[in-house]
């Protein structure tokens, strides 16, 4: 087998056929951003934006997400950000789990590389497909477990916020836990100051 790398990864997602999402896209979207970062967010799948411009979270969900880190000061180019599917879903609909099992094994290798020491899973898909089938992400926002030495926390899609303003405040709330676990694991010291701890409150 060859050794896993980040030139491998690019190359098994472009080359990948495992589902018939890559029918009808400009560009495949395996995500961006720091890929050494402790922590890892995890979304849905690239919408109109994403699969003009092959990256992930830059329509609308993800400007709204760069403020939301921004929020609890964590710089946007410290994460590393990528979706559940590498392909845009037609309609921008949800994948299917049969799409979301078919992309699993780049998400394992990106998980691999990236070794991060926290997860957050941006929506229901996210959720279900790394931690239960079953999953509710309105009964289970905002709680966290540890899956071999991973913290992982479940919370809203920032569409869904697009869409139902009102789930802003659970939402600041995961963040501020997000911001607490990180500084509980000893991540990002460098992010801690007085004045950011006094913007949380």
């Amino acid at each position: 087998m060859a050794e896993i790398s980040w030139e491998l990864f690019e190359k098994q997602v472009e080359a990948c056929r495992l589902c018939g999402l890559c029918g009808n896209i400009r560009h495949k979207v395996p995500g961006q951003g720091d890929r050494k970062a402790p922590l890892m967010l995890i979304g849905e799948g690239p919408g109109q934006v994403e699969d003009e411009q092959g990256l992930a979270f830059v329509g609308p969900a993800g400007q709204l997400l760069t403020r939301m880190l921004e929020a609890i000061q964590l710089p946007r180019e410290r994460v590393y950000i990528c979706n559940i599917v590498k392909c845009r879903p037609p309609n921008n609909r949800v994948p299917t789990p049969e799409e979301a099992d078919a992309c699993k094994i780049h998400l394992r290798m990106q998980t691999w590389l990236i070794r991060p020491k926290v997860i957050v899973l941006l929506g229901s898909t996210a959720a279900k497909a790394v931690l239960d089938p079953e999953i509710r992400i309105t009964r289970e926002r905002g709680r966290w477990q540890e899956r071999k030495g991973i913290w992982i926390m479940p919370t809203y899609h920032p569409s869904a916020l697009l869409r139902d303003p009102a789930k802003k405040v659970q939402a600041w709330e995961d963040m501020k836990s997000l911001r607490g676990k990180l500084k509980e694991l000893g991540l990002y010291p460098d992010l801690y100051d007085p004045a950011g701890e006094k913007a949380l409150e």
